[in-house]
């Protein structure tokens, strides 16, 4: 099975620069989590929306890289079954004319 989570939209504080560090900013977070279902083991997608959230909102990273890499290692932990997961995470308001991104792929 895959749980695919779209336009997750947060206001975090995430960032190396000095105005990113004082005021939240929007980001948008994507996955997708592949996993072996059965009748007795299914991923809860409101879980994995709450544990996204407190590490964002509770961490206030630096780099994207970390937090990526935080979120994934959380959800493997959690959730053995999965079998790859796909994060990315996307600050669409930092430049003026584009959308930065970092992802990852665990498999």
């Amino acid at each position: 099975m895959t749980i695919e989570i779209e336009a997750l939209e947060l206001d975090v504080t995430i960032g190396i620069l000095d105005f990113e560090r004082k005021s939240k900013q929007k980001v948008i977070v994507e996955t997708k989590i592949n996993y072996n279902y059965t009748e007795d083991f299914f991923v809860n997608y409101v879980d994995i929306i709450g544990i996204i959230e407190n590490l964002l909102k509770t961490n206030n990273y630096y780099l994207l890289e970390e937090a990526i890499l935080d979120i994934g290692e959380n959800l493997l932990s959690r959730y053995p079954k999965i079998v790859s997961l796909y994060l990315k995470i996307s600050k669409p308001d930092i430049v003026k004319n584009g959308v930065v991104s970092v992802s990852k792929v665990w498999n």
